[in-house]
């Protein structure tokens, strides 16, 4: 870092430590007008419009449509998510199917089973839960499963076609987060972003889709984005963050995001949720933001759990239905 270098980081650090003394009449100020977003609930008004959209499909003739999930092992936590995502499959109309596999099964063993799916015209969304075992390519496996069924949006087709703004599956959870942001009428035209974590599945997408031209094939979002990571300098996160309109944190690092980082009235999403144990030894979910703290500051602001994490399952059940409209347009096609 050269002399400059450091000075100008001195004089801004210097200056963030004044304004962290008057961020307490600032959070008070705000405190008022701070907004929850609500993921669960709106995550229920989404799934209820894809149910009555399928419903409506159904009764012209087209058969429901149909998710199989790959859960590979014993891992509590992935048990959980294939769980809800099958329990809301079938609230809504889709037909489900959790296919569990021994972590002890070979990685050719997977692909074989996926390219069954993959040649049966009955199934329209293919997922397989992550992360799979460590002697299984992840890479291998997701790009075994037809880009069309892709519902995760994990294929090297589906990431590089978001990747040039066509039309594609885009991963359900960086999808959940725009639509959080849409469904809540948070600006992002022009707006300072700051995504924290950079995984290819989820911080990557997300980058992408808020700086993209809203007019593109997938429309973007038009902000401008900074995206840390893991060897973002803390103090210049937390110069970042300062200037953000909204902060959208994806790392699995409890307390990341701390009141002092954040502008007052910024929007701040909580990706991140880690298990944790607290001091009567029980346990409780948690992000990667101070959420009782960031609330007095944030002008909104999303809860863990309850958040963005109904909001995935939900973009799952509507990729899943894209899927099935998809395929069913392409057959008609081809019949004709």
């Amino acid at each position: 870092m050269t002399i400059v270098r450091r000075c100008i980081v001195s004089l801004v650090l210097n200056h963030l430590t004044v304004i962290r003394h008057t961020h307490v009449k600032s959070a008070i100020e705000h405190l008022s007008e701070t907004k929850v977003l609500d993921g669960k609930r709106i995550a229920e008004e989404i799934q209820n419009e894809i149910k009555d959209q399928i419903r409506k499909w159904v009764e012209k003739g087209n058969r429901r449509p149909c998710l199989k999930a790959i859960l590979i092992g014993d891992d509590p936590a992935s048990k959980t998510y294939v769980q809800k995502k099958m329990i809301a499959s079938e609230s809504i109309g889709i037909n489900s199917e959790t296919i569990k596999l021994p972590s002890s099964i070979s990685e050719r063993e997977i692909i074989e089973k996926i390219e069954k799916l993959n040649e049966d015209s009955t199934v329209d969304g293919i997922l397989v839960q992550l992360p799979v075992p460590e002697h299984v390519s992840e890479r291998n496996v997701c790009n075994a499963v037809d880009p069309h069924k892709d519902v995760d949006g994990f294929h090297i087709n589906n990431v590089g076609r978001l990747t040039l703004n066509m039309d594609t599956f885009i991963p359900c959870t960086a999808l959940a987060v725009i639509e959080l942001i849409k469904r809540s009428k948070i600006e992002t035209f022009g707006r300072n972003v700051v995504v924290c974590g950079r995984s290819k599945n989820v911080g990557l997408p997300i980058s992408l889709l808020l700086h993209s031209d809203a007019r593109n094939e997938c429309p973007g979002m038009e902000a401008t984005v900074v995206l840390c990571h893991r060897h973002t300098p803390p103090e210049q996160l937390e110069i970042y963050a300062r200037m953000a309109d909204i902060i959208i944190s994806a790392t699995g690092v409890v307390g990341l995001i701390k009141p002092h980082m954040v502008k007052p009235g910024a929007c701040v999403i909580d990706v991140g949720i880690t298990r944790i144990k607290t001091a009567d030894g029980k346990t409780k979910l948690v992000g990667d933001v101070e959420y009782e703290g960031v609330k007095k500051v944030a002008g909104a602001i999303t809860p863990v759990p309850g958040g963005v994490g109904p909001m995935t399952v939900a973009m799952l059940m509507s990729n899943t239905f894209k899927a099935a409209r998809n395929l069913a347009e392409t057959k008609t096609a081809g019949q004709q």
